[in-house]
């Protein structure tokens, strides 16, 4: 296991459409460990792998509450079967976007159908958190992000910021 290097805004990878997991291979078994490494090292609820410089479908996730007891989750190949027309709303982070926080509306229920680790395909009715958190990481894997739900002024002053700091970072 190693903690891998997130990428961030404006890095124009964040924006690439991620390919289907096609195997459950030891290379994508030490992803997923490197990604739940990096993803508390962060720390961080949720990651997916193009944060991570690699544009694959699949997503870790934790959204244990108590400190010390982890519940470490895969995604493999996740997708959206259906969502509610109630909305719920939820101030949104990423760990691309760092120490920047706003407030998304988004569908407050999903199914969501993924593969685990062994293969096995699983099919989940998300709410809550576990809603907001499973869509923030699924458009991860289709190139959106969370400012893509803002006014246009609030997303043009994030990525601003943000590409004004990574000029800073380079000099």
């Amino acid at each position: 296991m190693a903690i891998r290097e997130i990428i961030s805004l404006p890095d124009k990878r964040l924006r690439l459409v991620s390919e289907p997991v096609k195997a459950i291979t030891p290379d994508i078994r030490a992803l997923a460990d490197d990604m739940l490494e990096t993803m508390y090292d962060a720390p961080g609820i949720g990651l997916a792998a193009i944060q991570v410089a690699v544009p694959l479908r699949l997503i870790t996730m934790d959204l244990s509450k108590k400190e010390g007891e982890k519940e470490p989750r895969v995604f493999i190949n996740p997708e959206i079967l259906s969502s509610s027309e109630d909305l719920s709303v939820y101030e949104e982070g990423c760990l691309s976007i760092p120490e920047y926080y706003e407030e998304v509306e988004r569908p407050a229920k999903v199914r969501v159908r993924f593969m685990d680790l062994d293969g096995k395909i699983h099919e989940e009715d998300a709410e809550e958190l576990y809603a907001t958190c499973i869509q923030h990481e699924i458009d991860h894997l289709n190139g959106v992000l969370f400012v893509d739900y803002l006014s246009k002024l609030k997303r043009d002053r994030v990525m601003k910021k943000f590409t004004k700091a990574a000029k800073l970072a380079a000099k």
